[in-house]
């Protein structure tokens, strides 16, 4: 299964609904198994749940493993609600993926990603697009 486009996928479907940017991606989270509500926090320490298994991703973000859907999606998760600095120091410090590795790359975009859409410099009408351009089998420019 294509789990980089099934996520694409999932995207466009969540931005049709027009949430607020914040529970947009924190919807986006519950792609990687992570609740909203108080229990995220569990969901996210645990590794959530991989319900977009598959392949599909850029060399420079696949780690070889069926789980980078939900490496970002939760990535995007923890980023929404404790910002992108606490989160790059968690991947790093906590999860251990160093930033050259292909989940120390994944987390910088999703990190990016949140950023994006939170300052509106994304809008969610087109954040499929970009994930299908810079996460998705292609190289990226």
């Amino acid at each position: 299964m294509d789990a980089c486009t099934a996520l694409a996928d999932s995207i466009d479907r969540l931005a049709e609904r027009g949430y607020p940017s914040r529970r947009f991606l924190k919807e986006l989270g519950r792609a990687a198994g992570v609740r909203r509500g108080p229990l995220w926090l569990t969901d996210a320490a645990s590794g959530g749940r991989n319900r977009l298994r598959g392949r599909g991703f850029h060399p420079a973000v696949d780690d070889d493993t069926d789980g980078q859907a939900r490496h970002f999606a939760g990535t995007v998760a923890v980023a929404a609600r404790l910002g992108g600095g606490i989160t790059r120091w968690l991947v790093v410090h906590v999860l251990r993926d160093s930033p050259d590795s292909a989940d120390g790359r994944l987390s910088d975009e999703a990190i990016e990603f949140v950023q994006l859409v939170q300052s509106g410099e994304l809008g969610q009408a087109d954040a499929a697009g970009w994930v299908r351009r810079r996460l998705c089998h292609a190289p990226r420019p």
